[in-house]
């Protein structure tokens, strides 16, 4: 039996106008994504979820709304959970964040709009979740 390591991706998003927008940031090494990390042992999903919002955006005000699916990625063994979160006040059309994460790593956030296709900057597993987050939007509330 294959052992998979278990993900969760808090989702950000804003209606800007006429358009519902996702929280994504550009990796110095590794592409643009959503934020995402390792579900750690003894953890609530929506605890693990606001943590890694946390400690990757800076993002501390944030809450877990619902749960939005899992995403088997079978090539790199990995599970992820996607958890809708919403955060107190506003936040920013871009801004920088240091993630301690990985050796240190300076994030460059900013918000895509999510009836956009990802581009070719865009790593390809999360281009696969952008999709997903998409469809479950589009299912769940009508808003794309």
């Amino acid at each position: 039996m294959e052992k998979f390591v278990h993900k969760v991706a808090p989702i950000v998003l804003r209606q800007r106008s006429e358009r519902l927008e996702i929280l994504a940031f550009r990796h110095p090494r590794a592409g643009i994504q959503l934020v995402k990390g390792t579900w750690e042992k003894g953890e609530s999903a929506e605890g693990a979820s606001l943590r890694e919002l946390a400690e990757e955006s800076g993002i501390e005000n944030a809450t877990v709304e619902r749960a939005l699916g899992q995403l088997p990625f079978r090539r790199i063994r990995q599970h992820w959970h996607f958890y809708l979160c919403k955060t107190d006040g506003h936040l920013p059309d871009r801004w920088t964040f240091y993630t301690r994460d990985g050796g240190g790593h300076l994030f460059d956030f900013f918000w895509h709009d999510l009836q956009q296709p990802p581009g070719v900057g865009w790593h390809a597993d999360f281009r696969r979740a952008l999709t997903f987050v998409r469809r479950r939007m589009q299912e769940e509330e009508g808003l794309l």
